[in-house]
């Protein structure tokens, strides 16, 4: 939906970026990596066709456009504290996707930024960060 997938990697932001971090960060239930990974392949997939989900992505993508790149001297270049709107569009996704229990696993992936979140701008990371806990997070409940 909305091309989110191409609109990311026009973006540097490769789907199998987007697994190598979440993996980073797995927590073994009861399934091997490779298989995990797999798995989380399709959810990923499966979160792109989500109209809400690819919204909030293309929010991100838009605002990070327009309030970050194009105004890089601006007072939220640095990612400032008062800046919450990428924290609650990162939340948002999460939720979408995995239910409340993401809210908790966006919160490791935001504080860690492991793998290409990282080298994202502050709405990007937030978002891809909340991509990444919901499927992780629906990845765990299925697992159980």
């Amino acid at each position: 939906m909305f091309e989110i997938e191409r609109r990311l990697e026009e973006k540097g932001i490769a789907r199998r970026d987007i697994i190598a971090s979440a993996m980073e960060l797995y927590v073994p239930h009861g399934i091997g990596a490779e298989e995990a990974a797999g798995r989380l392949d399709a959810k990923i997939g499966k979160a792109f066709e989500d109209p809400n989900v690819s919204s909030l992505l293309l929010g991100a993508i838009l605002l990070e456009d327009e309030l970050y790149w194009r105004r890089k001297n601006s007072e939220i270049a640095d990612d400032p504290v008062f800046l919450l709107s990428d924290e609650i569009i990162g939340m948002a996704i999460a939720e979408v996707i995995g239910g409340t229990y993401a809210r908790f696993e966006f919160t490791r992936y935001d504080q860690k930024k492991p793998g290409i979140l990282g080298k994202l701008g502050p709405f990007l990371d937030d978002a891809v960060a909340g991509l990444i806990a919901g499927c992780t997070s629906r990845l765990y409940s299925e697992s159980m």
